[in-house]
């Protein structure tokens, strides 16, 4: 049997990334060519070495993960593609207005190399993502040493009202564990929930219609949803709140399909919300007044004191303003003046392609993104254990939350949280984070599309050459032999079996019935049954000459028993037939009680059909 290995799409990979790579330098090329006039001269050089960065990671995919799925990783190589046009285009126009403190490309593509190495380690090293579950524990503890290290004296920083930074030592670049956070709970949720989900989908009580889950098994929400809080309170950081609780309640919804989880946390977010806001008004008004700023921003875009007072609404009505300006189709590459809008790199990159990409542009983009989560929820649907399953979903999930609330809060949908577009925006913590979700995601995606192994079918031994043939039926006749021994079963001269006939079992076969239903008449002769034929078996008691020779047999009433000698191969030699008495012949109308003679012969008979 042929087996026809299913294509694993790796060239479809390799097409999608020459696209992907497109995409990227044709951004680049584009805004310089609308700010100078000219081509780069160095356009080449990297247009060369991003085409052998990213050949070196489908070959390192395409040796480690070889059925990963072949649309994940150029969906990534665009979105970052793009992301480094864009920032390389602001930097232009910061250079020109002299301020150096944004100018971030370089950074950018470091944080980038830093991303695409780690992405491939994870892949050399995590062979089987089961493997992750071992660590689930160790997993929840660095996820919150990471959420710790800012708080840390010397190591810590607060940057735009957040405390959330760390500063790489010896470097001088700033880190924001956070983001490895969701990556590391993402794991732990994933390993509690599989072995925990029958308690929590099954047991509890209803009340008006809703599944409440008994208190000890409510406590892990409980704890995630103080730690939220607690993220929020201490270092007033409202998007890594959002992300760690949302993903909890997701992956719990998933894991035990109670729609009752989704209005629990819903309502715990709001209580707790409301109650922070009512209990302790004064203490947060001076302590969150960076998330405080936020809201009032969000509720207050457009009034004139909001606008103008510092850290105010400024900075979300001018990215109002610069999508607005974009229209349809944008400004073009290097045309807008996307630059006006602080972080235009980092938060607000969206309003910066909208404008200068348009509706279509934007609209692309986050298809893209679309494309990316659709891939990893694919990958957990095909997946066929609970760890899996559930590890994939919150990835995905992860992505699709970090881009709604990034894109909700540029378009002021709601409050802006300070997180930033995903491979897209600037961000090395986020970036980081990003390629290790990626790594982690084709780890998945190749154990859901490897093929499984088949057991080999039944061949017809017809299809085979007479020389195999011949030695299959070889090996049957020896194992016949070797389960006739094992049986016990005598061979054909003892049991009284004559020579095998030209078909049927091995049922002796009986002759011609003669004018008398019993009786010895000779061998083979057209008279009454004889005792004996040449070719036949034992004389029987039956009428319709089941047990007596004749010249000729009838085939078999039915097939032999297992065990026994079998007509139908042909495998046994003829054996001297064992003689047995005839019967006496009966009077018709006077019955006749058996003798010793009738019950031997009877159980001769029975032995054979037996």
């Amino acid at each position: 049997m042929n087996l026809i290995k299913p294509s694993s799409g790796r060239w479809s990979e390799v097409l999608l990334l020459v696209i992907a790579l497109v995409i990227g330098l044709g951004g680049f090329l584009l805004t310089i060519l609308n700010r100078t006039g000219s081509a780069p001269t160095s356009i080449w050089q990297l247009a060369g070495s991003l085409l052998g960065i990213s050949i070196a990671v489908h070959l390192w995919v395409r040796w480690r993960a070889p059925y990963a799925d072949p649309v994940l990783l150029p969906t990534a190589v665009a979105l970052n593609g793009l992301g480094l046009a864009m920032i390389s285009r602001l930097d232009i126009a910061y250079r020109k207005l002299e301020q150096t403190e944004y100018i971030v490309g370089f950074k950018q593509v470091a944080w980038t190399s830093i991303g695409v190495i780690l992405c491939c380690a994870a892949l050399f090293f995590i062979r089987d993502y089961r493997q992750l579950r071992r660590w689930d524990t160790w997993c929840m503890w660095l996820g919150i040493v990471c959420l710790v290290l800012p708080f840390i004296p010397g190591l810590g920083r607060e940057i735009n009202g957040s405390q959330i930074w760390i500063v790489v030592p010896g470097l001088g670049m700033s880190f924001q564990p956070a983001e490895l956070t969701k990556v590391l709970l993402s794991i732990f949720f994933a390993s509690y929930l599989v072995a925990n989900r029958d308690n929590l989908a099954l047991s509890g009580r209803r009340i008006l219609g809703v599944h409440f889950p008994r208190w000890r098994h409510l406590m892990p929400m409980m704890v995630v949803w103080a730690a939220s809080i607690g993220v929020l309170v201490m270092q007033k950081d409202l998007g890594t709140s959002v992300m760690i609780f949302g993903m909890f309640v997701v992956v719990l919804y998933v894991a035990t399909n109670r729609p009752s989880w989704l209005i629990i946390g819903a309502t715990l977010a709001i209580v707790g919300l409301a109650l922070l806001w009512l209990l302790f008004e004064p203490v947060l008004s001076s302590h969150l007044t960076h998330v405080t700023g936020r809201v009032t921003a969000w509720r207050y875009a457009m009034d004139d004191k909001v606008y103008s007072s510092i850290g105010g609404s400024w900075q979300l009505v001018m990215g109002l303003f610069g999508m607005a300006s974009g229209g349809l189709f944008g400004t073009g590459w290097g045309k807008g003046y996307p630059n006006l809008v602080t972080f235009a790199n980092s938060d607000f990159i969206t309003s910066s392609f909208g404008e200068e990409l348009g509706l279509t542009g934007l609209t692309a983009i986050l298809l893209m993104y679309l494309v990316f989560i659709e891939r990893g929820l694919r990958t957990a649907v095909a997946l066929r254990d609970g760890f899996g399953k559930l590890l994939a979903t919150a990835l995905s999930f992860t992505m699709a939350l970090q881009v709604f609330v990034v894109v909700g809060g540029v378009t002021r949908l709601i409050p802006l949280t300070g997180l930033t577009m995903p491979f897209l925006a600037y961000g090395g913590s986020s970036l980081v984070a990003n390629w290790v979700i990626l790594a982690l995601l084709l780890r998945l995606s190749d154990a859901a599309r490897r093929p499984t192994v088949r057991a080999p079918q039944i061949i017809d031994t017809t299809e085979l050459p007479e020389s195999l043939r011949r030695q299959i039926a070889q090996e049957n006749a020896e194992a016949d032999k070797a389960a006739a021994a094992s049986a016990g079963t005598p061979d054909a001269a003892a049991a009284g079996y004559g020579p095998a006939g030209p078909q049927g079992g091995s049922v002796p076969q009986g002759g011609p019935q003669g004018p008398v239903p019993y009786g010895p008449g000779p061998q083979g002769g057209p008279g009454p049954y004889g005792p004996q034929g040449p070719t036949g078996g034992p004389q029987g008691t039956a009428p319709q000459g089941i047990p007596m020779g004749g010249p000729q047999g009838a085939p078999a009433a039915q097939p032999a028993p297992a065990g026994t000698p079998s007509r139908a191969h042909g495998r046994r030699a003829a054996q001297p037939v064992q003689q047995v008495q005839p019967v006496q012949p009966v009077q018709p109308g006077r019955p006749k009680p058996p003798s010793a003679q009738d019950h031997q012969n009877t159980e001769v008979i029975r032995g054979v059909f037996e």
